[in-house]
């Protein structure tokens, strides 16, 4: 069977984006999105206790289902803070294990404004980063979240661009859309990444409109969307349901 990948698919991705509290929840929402009709499972490590970040437990994770696995652990690492260094030793055993993509910080070693730094030794650091990345088989996403504001089409076009030559395989960028005018510069910028970028990218909002600018992506060729399986006590309202995504895209019946 030829393996799934985040990576040169016809269609976005809709994906499954979650932060399990151990390996047994992460194994059990992964095949609840696959039964939704997942197309890939984001997990954020930051709450699996570190004995559970092993190699073979990630491969067992990752195997539970026929999707391709996106790891990620932001600064909120309920063990490990914002150890950068720290938290990529268990990304890269991700990748080892058999992970179709790994996140990588725009800022990672360098805290900055928009997540993206341009200190030129951490520039350095990820960029090697990113190479291990490869020689474990696996793809880097380079993120950026600006999520108290809104950033104008052609930053976030410069901003993918600078991902880009760090050797980044996906391009996110996360901002805020929380007025009609900032909605309407968000579609001016899908159509604009959409023209300009030919990596795959991923642009998305919180505010407002950030439900909107997601629903609307997959037809200005962003390449992943992320959902969740359902809303529990922690809840991250701002993703919609894997099952409500898939209604959307199945929907919505218009072209470029």
């Amino acid at each position: 069977m030829l393996k799934r990948s985040f990576v040169n698919r016809q269609q976005t991705a809709v994906s499954l984006l979650y932060r399990p509290q151990s390996a047994a929840l992460a194994v059990a929402g992964a095949r609840t999105a696959e039964s939704s009709g997942a197309d890939g499972v984001a997990i954020e490590i930051s709450h699996l206790p570190l004995e559970e970040r092993s190699c073979d437990i990630f491969r067992n994770i990752i195997t539970c289902v026929h999707l391709p696995f996106m790891f990620i652990n932001y600064r909120k690492d309920k063990f490990l803070g914002a150890d950068d260094e720290a938290r990529q030793v268990h990304l890269l055993r991700a990748a080892e294990a058999g992970a179709d993509v790994i996140d990588v910080m725009g800022d990672l070693y360098a805290p900055a404004p928009r997540e993206l730094t341009f200190d030129t030794q951490a520039i350095e650091r990820q960029k090697k980063l990113i190479d291990e990345i490869h020689s474990k088989g696996a793809y880097a996403l380079m993120s950026s979240h600006a999520t108290g504001e809104f950033i104008p089409p052609e930053d976030v076009l410069e901003m993918m661009k600078f991902q880009s030559s760090r050797g980044a395989d996906i391009l996110k960028v996360v901002t805020k859309v929380d007025t009609e005018e900032e909605f309407l510069e968000s579609v001016r910028t899908l159509m604009l990444l959409h023209r300009e970028i030919e990596k795959p990218f991923i642009y998305l909002a919180g505010g407002k409109f950030g439900r909107m600018v997601r629903y609307m992506g997959p037809k200005f060729g962003v390449a992943v969307e992320f959902a969740v399986n359902g809303y529990d006590a922690e809840g991250v309202y701002n993703q919609p349901t894997i099952h409500s995504f898939r209604q959307v895209l199945d929907h919505l019946n218009w072209e470029l």
